[in-house]
């Protein structure tokens, strides 16, 4: 029997950040590169719509998969990928109070959770939006006093650098809502010109969308639009061809939890927020949208239940529903839904050996795991009654930390004293069971 290899350092915080999520059952937003194992033909595909987008076109796709099949690590995992390329980043998990749409502002609500998680490389964590408005309006103030010879001082300066704004974004202005975005921006600029907090402050006020009345924003900013709950797809695709001026490559709107809509109580409210799905689809799909792509995770419950899911809105079914050509063996990765399968035990296998060797340095520990005991356990999951169907990449990893952190605390415990024990129930049958490990004689590491 042979150990695992020695393990590749990775930062502490984020050796950290990775085990304590992932026993959480959550998924860590630093780090998966890591750990990303398998799911090599659906990214290949979302990383083509990441090459549209980048080229000014626009992609919707659909994420289906089970609780705890990985839906939401692929798409944090895209996520980092885009903002490591120059991509900026917009996410909100949906939830009772963020839809998108409802008639109270629980869209709007959604909007503002994404314009929260605004992140870039350089703010990955979120709250980029104002730094990315700053660093580009000095971008253009640098711009304006080499073409134009003036100095900083100067009373034309201003005036140059709106010029140079409302020049920059002449084809945002003639889109809906544009002039006014343009105008914001303007704002923003003079604030930051003359030091002016306050005002600043009601120009982000405006792009995070908290305003709600005409008049006050009218008073505040002399403007005659705001972000509501019926339009704030359209500043999305304002902001998209803005970040793209600002320099980034593009825009990313990751919206997860599909189910809290599948999960609203009255049909007409469900049929609405498809209804808001549907003109999305259709907008890019159309071509309408530029540098933009939009990804929805959701259960396969959430999108294709006939009663309350994504298919009971026939105009959405129609378009989204397989051929009589797709099938569990003809995937059609280029469809708009991106249905996941359930990793195979090799790929599994590669996972907990990264997880072990994370949980060593974390603390602090010489890792002794042999081969043998790591596909031991890796059949003892797969082994479960129904495993075949319903098991899932998260309660592995639980079930493989829990056991992790009871060896380091138990050093008389061993890997099959524990899955041969009480601890795991589930296994306590194997070594016994001929059927079940004449299953796994072709499974090789």
């Amino acid at each position: 029997m042979t150990t695992t290899p020695q393990p590749r350092r990775i930062p502490p915080r984020v050796a950290k950040t990775l085990l304590s999520a992932l026993g959480g059952g959550v998924v860590p937003r630093v780090g998966l590169g890591h750990i990303t194992v398998g799911r090599k033909d659906e990214i290949d595909a979302l990383l083509h719509d990441i090459e549209v987008i980048q080229e000014g076109g626009a992609a919707f796709r659909f994420i289906s998969g089970r609780y705890g099949a990985g839906k939401s690590f692929l798409l944090q995992a895209i996520r980092n990928y885009a903002m490591d390329r120059g991509f900026a980043v917009v996410d909100a998990d949906l939830s009772p109070d963020r839809r998108l749409t409802g008639n109270k502002g629980e869209g709007l609500a959604t909007y503002k959770e994404l314009m929260k998680n605004f992140s870039t490389q350089t703010s990955p964590d979120g709250g980029a939006l104002a730094l990315m408005l700053q660093r580009w309006i000095n971008t253009l103030k640098t711009e304006v006093m080499e073409e134009r010879g003036l100095s900083d001082d100067e009373p034309a300066l201003v005036t140059q650098v709106e010029i140079k704004i409302h020049r920059t974004l002449d084809d945002i202005q003639t889109l809906v809502n544009g002039y006014d975005f343009a105008k914001v921006i303007s704002i923003y600029w003079n604030a930051l010109k003359n030091d002016n907090d306050e005002k600043r402050n009601l120009a982000l006020k405006w792009f995070r969308g908290e305003y709600t009345t005409k008049t006050a924003v009218k008073r505040e900013l002399g403007v005659g639009s705001f972000i509501s709950d019926d339009d704030w797809y359209e500043y999305i695709k304002l902001f998209a061809v803005f970040v793209v001026r600002a320099g980034y490559k593009g825009l990313l709107m990751l919206i997860d939890e599909l189910v809290n809509v599948s999960k609203i109580p009255h049909a007409v409210s469900r049929q609405y927020n498809y209804e808001k799905i549907l003109s999305i689809y259709n907008d890019i799909m159309q071509g309408k949208a530029r540098y933009l792509g939009v990804m929805i995770c959701g259960t396969p419950q959430s999108i294709e239940d006939p009663r309350r899911g994504v298919f009971s809105y026939e105009a959405l079914r129609s378009r989204l529903e397989n051929s009589r050509f797709s099938n569990s063996s003809t995937r059609d990765l280029l469809s708009p839904i991106i249905r996941l399968k359930t990793l195979e035990p090799a790929e599994m296998y590669i996972l907990i050996e990264k997880l072990g060797q994370i949980h060593a340095q974390v603390y602090d520990y010489q890792a002794k795991l042999t081969q043998d005991e790591l596909s031991y356990f890796i059949q003892s999951e797969y082994s479960r009654v129904g495993a075949d169907q319903n098991i899932t990449p998260r309660e592995i990893i639980r079930d493989f930390i829990e056991i992790l952190n009871i060896i380091m605390q138990n050093p008389l415990k061993d890997m099959r004293s524990i899955l041969g024990g009480d601890d795991f129930e589930h296994a306590s049958s194997l070594d016994g069971d001929n059927d079940t490990n004449d299953a796994f004689t072709g499974f090789e590491i």
